[in-house]
């Protein structure tokens, strides 16, 4: 990926709270080699499990994203300076069922070992998927959360990743 270099997962220099609950990510897959769809997220988090460096995602059932995501064995997180809140904002709302929201809002798509990333980014994290499982009713421990988050029981699906590679703009 021109313009960027890749860095040691352990030296992301950001707090990964600001990244991921105040400024974003984009969640972005492809399926059939040649269908890409992106979602705004910001819900999910980074740590340790199996020995390896892993992010966990969430995605609703319905989201349009979470067919790309199932399908691909990996997907990308791209965040992004302050400038693109109005196109992740879109992006977050609108399904790229109906229209290429990409071009859209006008990002430029890039690959990197064939996952589809975006030039535009800041940081771009290629992720291997490990682990996926439905968030469950039953299993809410703060009930309030529950009642609060999924007023329509359409209970995200947990995406366990492992972090291959991490680039950040130079």
């Amino acid at each position: 990926m021109k313009n960027f270099k890749e860095i040691k997962a352990e030296k992301i220099n950001e707090n990964t709270f600001e990244m991921i609950g105040k400024k974003w990510m984009l969640i972005t897959a492809e399926k059939n080699s040649e269908e890409i769809n992106t979602m705004t997220a910001s819900w999910g988090g980074f740590g340790v499990l199996w020995k390896k460096n892993v992010v966990f995602i969430f995605i609703r059932p319905q989201r349009f994203t979470k067919g790309f995501v199932d399908e691909a064995e990996r997907f990308s997180l791209t965040f992004f300076d302050e400038s693109y809140r109005k196109q992740l904002g879109y992006l977050g709302t609108a399904s790229g069922k109906n229209e290429n929201k990409i071009e859209k809002v006008g990002l430029t798509i890039d690959h990197e070992n064939e996952v589809p990333v975006f030039k535009e980014a800041e940081t771009v994290i290629i992720c291997r998927k490990l682990y996926s499982q439905p968030l469950e009713e039953q299993f809410f421990i703060d009930k309030d959360s529950d009642k609060e988050c999924y007023p329509d029981r359409d209970y995200h699906i947990m995406y366990v990743g492992e972090l291959e590679k991490v680039f950040v703009k130079e």
